[in-house]
């Protein structure tokens, strides 16, 4: 296609995405204070943490129709807040539909091997995105406990909807992001950045930097998630490097069955040098003329 074309593709691809994602607010925008059947609403999945039992010495005693609720203390707070978590769960609920159109306008120009590749990566990536989630919102309550547990002897702690919202979805982010730092480890290994005799020696380093940046990330500060996500991230690295150690040593296998190691500097590699011309024939191969057309007969005297 020409330029004009593809900035067209463009347009009706992010047109329909952008449809999909409003679509998707609507929905988690409902879905935010309406139960789905057995599903509980968005709203009692954000704020079960919070009201759990095992909280109920750390913060005030307030309630509406007899269950835990939360503060609002500023007007449209709510409805702020129920738009943005509406807009993220939609979007997060139907992104096979508008990732199909970004991996439509960029499948055309990959070649087969590279779209397995990134289906592969994408697959993995969102399952470890959603794993990371989970264990955040499993860690919440924790958190809550030791940052609500500070001075609980004279205060008592009645969190706003919207410090409370951000705290979890903060929460939930960067696990789910950090999950994905040791997918990018192999993704580096398989390009050739980076090998596993690299990696191996860099260990000590990598573990050390991601209690530091797991410290750094945890927006709650406490120890509880901090210690929970540099856990987890150090044994997916650690799986990360396992699967580099396997990938590399099968790499040298093939090598070593196709002679490149054997080679010596001065040797030429193991290519087939035999020219052909641009229908794929090799010289001395005799081509015999097509039935309906005579042989061509070239004067090389005329050539220049």
């Amino acid at each position: 296609m020409s330029l004009k074309e593809h900035l067209y593709e463009l347009r009706y691809r992010l047109g329909l995405a952008m449809l999909v994602i409003a679509i998707g607010a609507i929905f988690g925008f409902i879905w935010f204070q309406v139960r789905l059947g057995p599903i509980p609403s968005l709203g009692d999945i954000l704020t079960g943490p919070y009201c759990q039992a095992d909280l109920a010495p750390y913060r005030a005693d307030i309630t509406k129709d007899g269950r835990c609720a939360l503060l609002q203390t500023e007007p449209f707070e709510i409805f702020l807040v129920q738009l943005q978590v509406g807009t993220a769960a939609g979007a997060v609920l139907l992104s096979p539909l508008w990732l199909y159109q970004i991996w439509a306008f960029i499948t055309p120009g990959l070649y087969a091997k590279e779209r397995n590749f990134a289906r592969v990566f994408v697959g993995i990536g969102a399952l470890l995105f959603i794993a990371g989630a989970v264990l955040a919102y499993l860690v919440v309550p924790e958190g809550l406990k030791v940052l609500l547990g500070f001075g609980s002897g004279n205060w008592t702690t009645a969190l706003t909807g919207s410090k409370y919202i951000n705290f979890v979805i903060t929460m939930l982010f960067i696990f789910g992001v950090s999950f994905l730092l040791p997918l990018v480890v192999v993704m580096l290994n398989r390009a050739g950045v980076v090998s596993y005799e690299r990696l191996s020696k860099w260990r000590r380093g990598l573990m050390m930097g991601l209690f530091v940046f797991a410290a750094i990330a945890t927006p709650g500060t406490d120890p509880i998630s901090m210690v929970v996500l540099a856990i987890a991230l150090v044994l997916l690295f650690e799986m990360a490097i396992q699967l580099a150690r396997i990938h590399d040593k099968r790499k040298a296998k093939l090598r070593a069955a196709e002679g490149w190691d054997a080679l010596n500097d001065n040797e030429a590699a193991p290519f087939d040098y035999t020219p052909s011309d641009d229908d794929g024939n090799t010289p001395g191969e005799k081509v015999e003329p097509a039935a309906s057309e005579p042989a061509k007969r070239v004067n090389y005297d005329d050539a220049t």
